[in-house]
């Protein structure tokens, strides 16, 4: 673990709330913590590098931080009470699915009231099935003679007769919840204390304490009876039938969207999961009939537990900080240092409620850093070269020095895979974000020649070029766009996004079509934006969960019947594929995406029609952006083009076009646009579509969208200074959507 490591319990903060940083300090030096208002988080010496101006305010110390661990897993904790006091012979059984093997693990396990492991279910390192016993310092286990396949569907079950002491365990195959080949068991005599004595249930349970580690796989309808069954009466209560002696049972059919697991049992013995494993997955009765969970609930009936699930490190506060009611809207951060040990957390004052402080409104993507939150890029994880280029280049700029691919105990991003193969599909900022820091460079490798950022550092290049220009702005996140809507942006007259708002939710979208429809003026200054949606937890606040669905490229592809999300019930996936493209919103959407190398844009004739010749008033270049701290250019890396089949307006004109991407970019389709390897769903060759748009309309009421297309645009404004075409290019659109007297009228109306 980090030396010194922290976060925050939210990303944004208005004048008079409290935030509260979280902060684990294994040094065994004293921390120090001041605040800073970040004006640029890039450290690349050629730009404009790390600005920051110090705060004269000071953080209330809570506790000083002490070193804490992580619970890594995600497991139920039940509290059986008195229900299973005078447990003797018993029978516990469970549909389970392993994804991973080689491990010692625990499905279901009864802990006496010390806490000690009394009995359970789980898996050795062979991958057989196993009972568990343990009574004072004697550990018992009792193995399946034959081990299990990686995603097959078995039914397991341990009895004990309390009488015989004969304990039994077996498991037996299944297909569409039906048996699918013969069962197999094997048994022993097992001296257990009577009654056994548990108070405590764990289904996965993590720690070695515990029988093991957490399970990798699905877990569906564990049941605990307080007698021996027969077979057929094992079978019966596996497949949901009434079987007398039921104590509990947990039907993970009901209330997916929560954390809590119901039990159907007569004491009520309902449970909590922690870490937040994946529900809405397809169980052993999936048919395929349905494919929206909400319609076939109990072919959905399974939990899938991963043993590096993580949503909270429930780490104590450490400092709080309550925002001066005049502190102005903007990037701030937390800095800390103990002896050599540094660290920064960044997080986002917002105006008060139902004000604003200035006419321009910033969106920052947050809830796409949390996303990306952690990300261990496949070059580090893969190429030994790539990470000493990377840790070299970091050195030589005094650049954040840690990276998600070495730091993996904090949780990886949902662009990586869990353990046992899986996409993760849940991000949660309650928890050190490694790569949304001051300073923390992406991509190391020379040819990108510029800073290699991406997300929080390199939105930094647009705050610090309105800093350089001197306009006032507020800044506004995700959270309060997705809670508070259209009237939130209403005041402002003008709106403008960074480098990558990728990640929205239908709440988000809506209040950015009020208000370009109600006369706001609205700038998207990115690429691949609006592209996913996403699905926020009510019970955990700083949790989202995104569904890989068909279409788009995507880091891992859900898997078949798991589209739907599992925190709100609707169809994940693209917003195209939701019926609303990107173009729909701001003209242009996601089309093409190669290597962090950039481009420039080729002026068109149509630039020079009065409607927009405006934007280029003062550059008499005809190609513009060939430069850049982003990959060299301003069109790069990922790119949007308009396309009217899709929602772009019939008016919009197109002010520039890239040209000419780098061929060491291996520039691909989006894959949502190919219909085989040579046909398109817009009929044009598939190298016709790779291009990034510069694009400008006019909406009703007075109003105006302008988009740039590209994830590189805004690494091209500190360049010499904050002097080049691209700077005078934003420079004229936002003077002009500044100006109130300016009159935008959508042609034929």
């Amino acid at each position: 673990m980090l030396p010194l490591a922290g976060y925050a319990d939210r990303l944004s903060v208005r004048p008079g709330e409290t935030i509260a940083f979280k902060v684990s300090n294994a040094t065994g030096a004293p921390v120090t913590a001041r605040l800073v208002r970040v004006i640029s988080a890039d450290p690349n010496p050629d730009g404009p590098g790390i600005r920051e101006e110090p705060l004269d305010h000071s953080v209330r110390v809570v506790r000083e931080p002490e070193h804490y661990g992580i619970e890594r897993g995600s497991y139920a904790r039940i509290d059986g009470g008195i229900a299973l006091a005078g447990l003797s012979s018993f029978t516990l059984i469970a549909t389970v699915q392993p994804t991973h093997l080689g491990r010692n693990c625990s499905i279901l396990s009864l802990l006496n009231a010390e806490g000690r492991h009394g009995v359970g279910l789980g898996m050795d390192e062979a991958g057989r099935f196993v009972g568990t016993f343990v009574h004072g310092e004697i550990s018992e286990r009792l193995e399946c003679p034959e081990p299990a396949s990686v995603r097959r569907w078995y039914r397991i079950w341990l009895t004990y007769d309390a009488r015989t002491r004969q304990a039994i365990v077996g498991q037996q195959p299944l297909k569409t919840g039906r048996p699918n080949g013969p069962a197999a068991t094997a048994g022993m005599e097992v001296e257990l204390p009577q009654p056994i004595g548990a108070r405590q249930i764990l289904i996965s349970a993590p720690g070695d304490e515990h029988g093991g580690l957490t399970f990798d796989g699905r877990i569906e309808r564990p049941m605990i009876f307080d007698r021996v069954l027969a077979a057929d009466q094992i079978a019966a209560a596996a497949d949901g039938q009434q079987v007398p002696g039921l104590v509990a049972g947990w039907d993970f059919s009901q209330d997916i969207s929560s954390t809590r697991i119901i039990d159907i049992g007569p004491h009520g013995l309902h449970g909590e999961l922690v870490n937040m494993p994946t529900r809405a997955v397809t169980g052993s009765k999936w048919t395929g009939r349905e494919m929206a969970w909400r319609h076939a609930p109990e072919e959905y009936a399974a939990i899938h537990f991963h043993e590096d699930d993580i949503d909270d490190c429930r780490w104590p506060t450490a400092y709080e900080w309550t925002v001066p009611q005049d502190l102005r809207s903007g990037t701030y951060a937390l800095r800390l240092q103990a002896g050599d040990a540094e660290e920064n957390i960044p997080f986002f004052v917002v105006p008060p409620k139902g004000q604003k402080t200035a006419d321009i409104c910033v969106l920052v993507s947050t809830f796409t850093y949390v996303v990306y939150g952690n990300h261990a890029r496949p070059e580090w994880l893969t190429d030994p070269a790539w990470r000493t280029a990377w840790i070299e280049q970091a050195k030589a700029w005094g650049a954040y020095p840690h990276n998600p691919g070495q730091h993996q105990e904090y949780g990886l991003s949902t662009y990586n895979y869990h353990t046992d193969g899986s996409g993760i599909c849940f991000a949660s900022w309650h928890r050190p974000m490694l790569n949304l820091r001051i300073g923390y460079i992406t991509f190391p490798y020379p040819e990108i020649r510029g800073s290699g950022l991406r997300h929080y550092p390199a939105d930094s290049h647009l705050i610090a070029w309105l800093e350089a220009k001197g306009y006032s702005y507020d800044i506004i996140t995700d959270w309060e766009l997705h809670h508070e809507g259209y009237e939130l942006l209403k005041p402002y007259r003008v709106v403008m996004t960074g480098s990558h708002p990728e990640y929205y939710t239908r709440e988000m979208l809506d209040a950015l079509e009020a208000y370009r429809d109600s006369g706001g003026r609205f700038c998207y200054l990115g690429g691949n934006g609006f592209y996913w949606k996403i699905a926020l937890s009510k019970e955990k606040p700083g949790l989202i969960e995104i569904r890989r669905a068909e279409g788009g490229i995507r880091a891992w592809a859900a898997e078949v019947g798991e589209y739907y999300n599992q925190l709100d019930g609707e169809y994940g996936g693209l917003w195209r594929r939701n019926g609303r493209p990107p173009q729909e919103l701001c003209g242009v959407g996601f089309t093409a995406q190669g290597n962090f190398v950039g481009s420039y844009y080729r002026v068109l004739p149509e630039a020079r029609d009065l409607r927009v010749s405006w934007i280029l008033e003062g550059i008499t270049d005809e190609k513009i952006g060939d430069f850049g701290l982003s990959g060299h250019g301003a069109a790069g890396f990922e790119l949007d083009r308009t396309d009217k089949r899709l929602g772009t307006p019939r008016h919009a004109i197109v002010i520039a076009r890239s040209e000419n991407h780098p061929p060491e970019a291996p520039w691909v389709l989006v894959p949502e646009e190919q219909l085989t390897h040579l046909t398109t769903i817009p009929g044009e060759p598939p190298q016709q579509l790779i291009h990034a748009d510069m694009t400008f309309f006019e909406t009703p009421n007075n109003g105006a969208v302008f988009s740039t297309g590209s994830i590189t645009f805004c690494g091209c404004l500190p360049v010499n200074n904050f002097e080049n075409n691209i700077s005078k290019l934003l420079q004229n659109v936002l003077n002009r959507f500044l100006d109130p007297e300016a009159r935008f009228e959508v042609p034929g109306n």
